[in-house]
């Protein structure tokens, strides 16, 4: 029997874990469910990982990747207003990918010490990244805001994208995540904003955020659920 590689099992498990935790809650899934969706036994995989924990350690490592790379500001150009969109998009889009961790986020935090460190410093880099395009729109006078209340504005975009799918499992706790929730999240945060753009720039965000509210609508509203293109 040809063996695969050990590298390449570790990844068939994550890749598993990561299904399967997304779709049933990491508290209610087992190391046998795993290995069964694997295909392998459960000795085998004991021997890649000894614990759910180092597959969760490992999964939040995968996202940490993924996340971190929401946070590249604009560099020397000036901020435009789809850089923040950009931003929220992507951010979103992460989250839904490893949407686990936010499903259960509360229980994973008090059983993984690192991963609440990690977390927080996931929504401190959040906050700074939303503070610093909301600046930068400001200086440009794009967003007509005060300065000392962006601060206050990227918080409540980073609560917003933190809690959302949260709130979506409350209303809907048998509706799998997909890519409405993904939308109706980015119209939220992007109407957070929208009352203190200016004209032009408010027109645009305008624009997206009915884009992703008829993406994301309620699929009893008949014709105006229908997937809008850009």
């Amino acid at each position: 029997m040809e063996h695969k590689p050990k590298r390449q099992t570790r990844a068939r498990i994550r890749n598993a874990a990561l299904l399967l935790f997304n779709r049933f809650g990491e508290p209610n899934v087992t190391l046998s469910a795993i290995a069964a969706d694997v295909g392998i036994s459960h000795g085998n995989l004991h021997y890649h990982y000894p614990s759910k924990e180092r597959i969760v350690d490992d999964l939040v490592q995968d996202y940490l990747v993924e996340i971190e790379a929401t946070f590249a500001l604009p560099g020397a150009r000036a901020v435009e207003a789809d850089d923040l969109w950009l931003f929220l998009h992507l951010t979103f889009e992460t989250i839904l990918r490893h949407r686990f961790l936010y499903r259960d986020l509360i229980e994973l935090l008090s059983r993984h010490r690192v991963i609440e460190k990690q977390i927080r410093r996931v929504i401190e880099e959040q906050t700074r990244t939303a503070e610093a395009l909301l600046a930068g729109l400001v200086a440009r006078g794009a967003l007509l805001v005060d300065p000392s209340e962006t601060r206050a504005l990227a918080e409540r975009m980073v609560f917003v994208a933190t809690w959302w799918l949260c709130h979506a499992y409350v209303l809907n706790p048998r509706a799998e995540p997909d890519g409405d929730t993904l939308a109706r999240g980015v119209a939220r945060c992007l109407s957070l904003a929208a009352p203190y753009l200016r004209e032009q720039e408010r027109a645009h965000f305008d624009k997206l955020s009915g884009h992703y509210t008829k993406m994301g609508g309620n699929k009893n509203d008949g014709e105006e659920n229908k997937v809008a293109t850009l």
